[in-house]
C-alpha cells in the first residue's frame, strides 16, 4: 500500500513537471478548454467530499475527515461513489488536454490507471467495512461516472416529487 502511494506521488509529480514544460506548446484550443472543463470539476469534485464528510461522517473530533465513523451516500457521494478518485483523475486528463504533449499523456495514463486500481480497491474496502450497505450503493451509485450520477439524483427527486404530489 506505502509503496503503491509512493509510485503515485512520484508519477504525479512527473505529470505536473511534464505539464509546466510543455504547457506553451498546445495547439488545438477546443482541447484546452475541456481541459480547463476537466481542471473546474476536479476542483468541485476534491473538496465536496470533505464538506460532506464533516457534515454527516460523525469524524471524531480532532480527527482528519477521512476517519469518518457511519456510512455516508449523500451530497457528493450520491453522485459517485469516489469523487476524489475521480478529481484526479479529471486533473490527469486536464493536464493531457492543455498541454497535448504525449510525455503528459503516458504519465496521465499511468496515473489514471494506478487511481482507478485504487477505485475498485476502495469498494472492496467499503464492503467490509460495512457490508450489504455498500453493496446496495454500489448498485445505486455510478463508481465514477458523474453524468449517469446526476440522472440518477434527478429521477430520484421526480419519483419522491411524483410521490409527494399522489398523496
Amino acid at each position: 500500500m506505502i509503496f503503491k502511494m509512493i509510485i503515485l506521488t512520484i508519477v504525479i509529480i512527473i505529470q505536473i513537471i511534464l505539464f509546466i514544460l510543455f504547457f506553451h506548446y498546445s495547439k488545438n484550443v477546443p482541447l484546452i478548454y475541456i481541459g480547463y472543463l476537466c481542471w473546474a470539476l476536479s476542483a468541485i469534485f476534491g473538496w465536496l467530499p470533505i464538506h460532506e464528510f464533516k457534515r454527516k461522517g460523525e469524524v471524531p473530533k480532532g480527527k482528519s475527515y477521512v476517519h469518518t465513523t457511519v456510512f455516508v451516500d449523500s451530497g457528493v457521494y450520491s453522485i459517485v461513489r469516489h469523487p476524489q478518485f475521480l478529481a484526479g483523475i479529471l486533473l490527469s486528463l486536464a493536464m493531457i488536454f492543455i498541454a497535448q504533449h504525449w510525455s503528459v499523456l503516458i504519465s496521465g495514463c499511468l496515473v489514471i490507471s494506478i487511481l482507478y486500481k485504487d477505485m475498485i480497491n476502495a469498494d472492496q474496502a467499503g464492503i467490509e467495512k460495512f457490508g450489504n450497505e455498500y453493496k446496495n450503493y454500489i448498485k445505486r451509485v455510478p463508481r465514477m461516472n458523474f453524468l449517469i450520477g446526476l440522472i440518477g439524483v434527478i429521477k430520484h427527486q421526480n419519483s419522491i416529487t411524483e410521490k409527494n404530489g399522489k398523496d
